[in-house]
């Protein structure tokens, strides 16, 4: 289970938007996997990076994979609804908010836009499972996660990813998460300033 909430690390997120775009351009269907999605806070925000920055056309190819496994806290019924208390979207940009988000019949609850959940599908997983969701993924974004992993646990967890992504794609982490030794040849770093890296490799 992460923690996070909107607009959380947004500078690698704009950084792997940036990257993955120009990476993805062209093609049919574009995946993403938010590997511990939490509420989906992290994943609404993913959402409107991306569509601030695509063109209409690139943006209904996306879709975002959210994963998360403490089903017992309805994480799924909270991100397939999308309503958030206003407090929570305090980071969010004005115009970002006004955008991306409605009104609800709940009072101080908004509700992100069909144009975001339309592109959102959610599931159950337990990364320790160490078998991905699926394949092909243009970017993975796991932030705020692997913390509560013992180490030899990331290695494996990473390794799946590297497995679950397509060739050249793209893996996000938190900042104060470095790529264990075991996995680093399997990942270039992209900037120097954020974790975001691309996958060497075919497989």
């Amino acid at each position: 289970m992460a923690f996070t909430f909107f607009m959380r690390d947004q500078p690698t997120l704009e950084y792997a938007a940036q990257h993955m775009i120009q990476y993805a351009s062209g093609r049919s269907r574009i995946k993403i996997w938010d590997a511990g999605c939490a509420l989906g806070q992290e994943t609404y925000t993913i959402a409107m990076i991306f569509a601030q920055r695509m063109n209409p056309y690139g943006y209904r190819n996306l879709r975002i994979d959210a994963t998360d496994y403490d089903s017992a806290n309805n994480f799924g019924d909270v991100v397939r609804a999308a309503v958030y208390p206003r407090e929570e979207l305090q980071r969010t940009p004005a115009e970002l908010l006004d955008k991306y988000f409605e009104t609800t019949e709940r009072e101080g609850h908004l509700r992100a836009v069909e144009l975001l959940r339309s592109r959102i599908t959610f599931q159950y997983h337990d990364l320790l499972s160490l078998k991905p969701i699926g394949s092909d993924y243009c970017l993975i974004v796991c932030k705020n996660v692997m913390l509560h992993f013992q180490y030899p646990e990331r290695v494996e967890v990473f390794k799946m990813f590297h497995q679950a992504l397509a060739p050249g794609g793209y893996l996000a982490t938190e900042n104060t998460q470095k790529l264990p030794a075991e996995v680093a040849h399997l990942f270039t770093q992209v900037v120097p300033d954020a974790q975001l890296y691309k996958k060497v490799g075919d497989s």
